[in-house]
């Protein structure tokens, strides 16, 4: 498991995707081949017999399954790692399959999070890499390279600060979606006051809400830190309520603000990581809490 060769910078791996018949694994499949690396596919029924003839030898095995089936995998799995193999997944959640794949495991486990779907722009081509405790500088960066290879950039975290920004990312903006429609349904009164902002909204969600519901609903529950987005995200309602909506809007006007444009548009890129660095708060120097500011109200 040596690194790149010195003379052309790629030394093609033996890959095995379980799960290859599914949207992601198809994409990977297709990417890490063309880029040269040789790949073997594993697909329902994933039997001991089809294990123990795709797995040895491999330099890395990719679970591309649902984080709810790795209680069931990786019993039937795990006896056929060497222990020098690294065992990685492609999941949006990372603390409960990172926990499950290295309490299966001793060898290096390595989780990913591809941060675009089966069909990306080559702008979306980001991942998030986040180790277990048993891979070193060296399993980690041939699954970097692997990324790379194909594309994409990636950085580094924790699977704890992962699952701290999907709740945030992802799982509020599912939640909050779902909770503004749900609020708004049955009332056929309302329809003749929809507006064309409505109607872009509506739209938007159209997919989150309807094909992808299912996943989302999955992930939230799956990921132990929606339930402190979901305070935090009533906490600013509650400000709203109390009637400083302005406080919220010069907040939320950070996303626009034009001398910060750079530094996101670099993390977006992976530049460095989103969780790499904090960005100050576009308000006074003080800190902003919700709390705060309606205790001093009152």
């Amino acid at each position: 498991m040596s690194g790149n060769t010195a003379e052309s910078g790629f030394t093609p791996r033996r890959l095995v995707i379980v799960g290859c018949r599914g949207r992601m694994g198809t994409l990977l499949s297709a990417r890490w081949s063309a880029a040269g690396h040789t790949v073997a596919g594993l697909d329902l029924p994933l039997t001991d017999e089809a294990f123990a003839e795709a797995l040895p030898g491999a330099d890395a095995v990719f679970l591309c399954i649902p984080a709810g089936a790795m209680a069931e995998v990786l019993p039937h799995l795990v006896p056929h790692l060497d222990g020098r193999q690294i065992l990685a997944d492609i999941t949006s959640v990372k603390m409960q399959p990172l926990g499950q794949m290295e309490r299966a495991y001793a060898g290096p486990v390595v989780g990913t999070h591809p941060l675009f779907g089966p069909k990306p722009q080559p702008s979306d081509l980001r991942v998030c890499i986040t180790p277990g405790a048993a891979a070193t500088d060296t399993h980690i960066g041939l699954v970097e390279g692997l990324f790379k290879d194909m594309g994409c950039t990636t950085f580094r975290s924790t699977a704890e600060a992962h699952d701290s920004a999907a709740a945030s990312i992802q799982g509020l903006n599912f939640i909050s979606s779902l909770a503004y429609f749900a609020t708004l349904a049955e009332h056929e009164e309302l329809l003749p006051f929809i507006t064309p902002s409505f109607r872009r909204r509506l739209e938007a969600s159209r997919k989150l809400l309807t094909e992808d519901a299912p996943l989302f609903e999955w992930l939230f529950e799956a990921n132990p830190m929606s339930q402190e987005s979901i305070r935090q995200y009533r906490s600013f309602l509650n400000v709203a309520a109390g009637g400083d909506v302005n406080v919220l809007v010069q907040r939320a006007q950070w996303w626009w603000k034009e001398a910060r444009l750079g530094r996101r548009e670099e993390n977006w890129r992976g530049e460095g990581g989103p969780f790499s660095r904090k960005v100050p708060s576009p308000l006074p120097r003080h800190p902003f809490s919700p709390i705060v500011h309606a205790k001093q109200r009152g």
